[in-house]
């Protein structure tokens, strides 16, 4: 299973404007999410019964700062032989150019380390230059792209200047960290928070922003495209303020749904407040 970055997540989208329309750059806000999770359906085929488990996103800085996000993901999966418990946890950097990507990678299975990814990504001439020292030292070189928190900047620009369909890649360091992926989005209309929406208390720092509907598909691009199916599909409910709640998690054969239960809005540095964003 492929990591689920909000980012990340991470995570996304290129903005579309008319001729001589200068888009202002998204001024994504320092925060805390913490997600209730659950299996919202599963095949017969896929074995499983029951999904429960917490995923908790912090995000931080600033384009002159650069950007760090931790995302712990524990999750207990219980199937008619067995009951698992994984946690995956995820540190990174990326720099305010959005040139340089640090990262590592950690998954635990019942509380032992099963494996750990650690690297650097970094773009170069019309190449993204991977040097992994984790699980054991190679280097990666993949098409241009772009990473994160470049990525959720332009998911903003894109809902801001009126949404819709396109196509995009990103490169998240999911899995051997060795895939740019190609991502197909659809983003809605804005719309206000409802008054019997289940999140809107844990949501109430956002009472006053807009939010929008995306889906994004993630695709293998060393599979045929055509009739191929994503990897995986996500969906939620997207912040001005780069916080994302309602998730739905899509696998095929299971789906697990993210609930916003818990949000804290931090200050921003002082370093974050004097930067141009």
């Amino acid at each position: 299973m492929r990591s689920l970055r909000l980012f990340a997540l991470a995570l996304l989208f290129v903005p579309i404007a008319g001729p001589g329309v200068a888009l202002a750059a998204p001024k994504l806000l320092p925060h805390r999410a913490v997600y209730d999770l659950s299996l919202e359906q599963a095949s017969d085929r896929s074995g499983i019964n029951g999904i429960t488990g917490r995923m908790v996103y912090e995000f931080a800085g600033s384009s002159c700062e650069g950007y760090t996000t931790t995302f712990r993901f524990v999750m207990r999966l219980e199937t008619d032989e067995a009951s698992r418990l994984s946690d995956q946890q995820t540190s990174t950097y990326e720099d305010g150019s959005g040139k340089v990507f640090q990262f590592v990678n950690k998954m635990y299975l019942d509380n032992a380390l099963d494996r750990e990814v650690k690297g650097v990504a970094r773009l170069g001439d019309g190449e993204t230059l991977v040097e992994l020292s984790k699980p054991e030292p190679r280097s990666e070189t993949l098409e241009k792209t772009q990473f994160p928190v470049q990525h959720m900047k332009e998911v903003l620009a894109k809902a801001e200047s009126g949404g819709g369909f396109y196509q995009t890649t990103l490169y998240d360091s999911s899995e051997d960290a060795d895939r740019v992926m190609i991502t197909s989005v659809t983003i809605g209309g804005p719309k206000p928070i409802g008054e019997d929406e289940a999140e809107r208390s844990a949501a109430a720092p956002l009472a006053n922003q807009s939010y929008w509907p995306v889906s994004i598909a993630y695709f293998d691009p060393t599979q045929e495209r055509g009739e191929a199916l994503p990897d995986y599909e996500i969906s939620f409910l997207l912040h001005e303020s780069g916080v994302t709640r309602s998730l739905d998690m899509n696998y095929g054969e299971f789906s697990i749904r993210g609930q916003l239960v818990d949000l804290t809005m931090f200050d921003e540095t002082k370093e974050a407040r004097d930067c141009a964003d």
